[in-house]
């Protein structure tokens, strides 16, 4: 099939070449009946953009990167899933790297992201403060920080979940339900997430006038299933009078409604246990699971916003932060 210019596009659309080009880079002013005739002349004459030429011509490649530590983990997964609907519906493609918590992975896929002349990139939880130092000096690219607070706040926007609100909640819940001796249980990654929850709990607890103490009321998994079965029953032992659980994700949560059946401990009448992330998973064990939800779409819809602004030049939105509300879900493990 010959190559078809936009001069022909518009001639048998009815339209002007500027229409088109507009209709193209889903950029200026159109209606929805326009755009859609098009679309379809473009699909019934096999047209095809030359993506190269308009990189070099605008300066623009129309694409955004996504550094992701986990990309099997439910939380990571849907966010990016959302993101990646919003970015194309406004004509943006994709490049999702999973970085497998690996901090030269990590710096192996920014300076592949930097070659392809990214127009931008979110980048989604992970251990240290994120920093990014552009090679090229010709293009900036603007990034936005999920759940990972950024070494120079001024220079980007930090969309969180409320994580300590959240923590604080569920350690409020199982006070209220009568625990008198909650844990908070953790993993063995730093991150700021963990953090924040870890200091909601550690205020719930002061609130209600409990003093808390690392060995009385922390316990650290290394998420090794064996490892973490036996952390839990020695620890269990030692602090026999602990009724509620706070597991700092759904993963641990769930694991340890697990280890609690093969300790015969039943839940909710002997221990208390609340998880975080509203996991699908946690919707079906038994007992159905207590968590921390939170709001994936908002923080997509947030993120992708601020990035476009970004890439925009919209400077003065630099060094916003916002923190995404989380929602109690109560079920029957509490």
């Amino acid at each position: 099939m010959k190559n078809i210019s936009i001069k022909e596009i518009a001639k048998l659309s009815g339209v002007s070449t500027a229409t088109v080009s507009r209709v193209i880079n889903n950029n200026g002013r159109f209606s929805e009946e326009t755009r859609q005739k098009v679309l379809r002349v473009m699909e019934e004459t096999g047209y095809q953009m030359n993506y190269s030429a308009k990189t070099l011509r605008m300066n623009k490649s129309f694409s955004i990167g996504i550094l992701v530590p986990d990309i099997t983990n439910y939380f990571f997964a849907n966010v990016v899933e959302k993101i990646e609907t919003i970015l194309f519906d406004q004509g943006y493609s994709t490049i999702i790297c999973n970085t497998g918590r690996n901090v030269e992975k990590e710096a192996a896929y920014l300076s592949m992201l930097e070659g392809k002349m990214i127009d931008g990139l979110i980048i989604i939880s992970g251990a240290d403060e994120f920093e990014f130092q552009v090679q090229n000096d010709k293009k900036t690219i603007p990034y936005i920080c999920i759940d990972r607070e950024p070494k120079e706040k001024n220079k980007t926007v930090f969309v969180s979940s409320n994580h300590y609100q959240g923590a604080f909640e569920a350690a409020e819940h199982l006070l209220q339900q009568g625990v008198k001796h909650p844990i908070i249980v953790m993993h063995q990654r730093n991150s700021s997430s963990a953090k924040e929850r870890l200091d909601g709990f550690k205020d719930a607890l002061k609130k209600n006038n409990y003093s808390f103490n690392p060995d009385k009321h922390r316990l650290d998994f290394n998420l090794d299933s064996s490892h973490d079965k036996k952390s839990l029953q020695e620890f269990l032992q030692q602090q026999n009078d602990v009724d509620g659980l706070f597991a700092i994700n759904d993963d641990i949560a769930l694991n340890i409604l697990d280890y609690l059946r093969e300790f015969e401990v039943a839940v909710p009448a002997q221990m208390k246990v609340i998880g975080f992330d509203n996991v699908p998973a946690g919707q079906h064990s038994a007992p159905r699971l207590t968590s921390i939800n939170q709001d994936t779409q908002k923080i997509a819809e947030m993120a992708t916003s601020s990035l476009i602004k970004l890439i925009d030049g919209n400077k003065e939105i630099q060094g916003e932060i916002s923190l995404v509300p989380v929602q109690l879900i109560r079920r029957e493990s509490t």
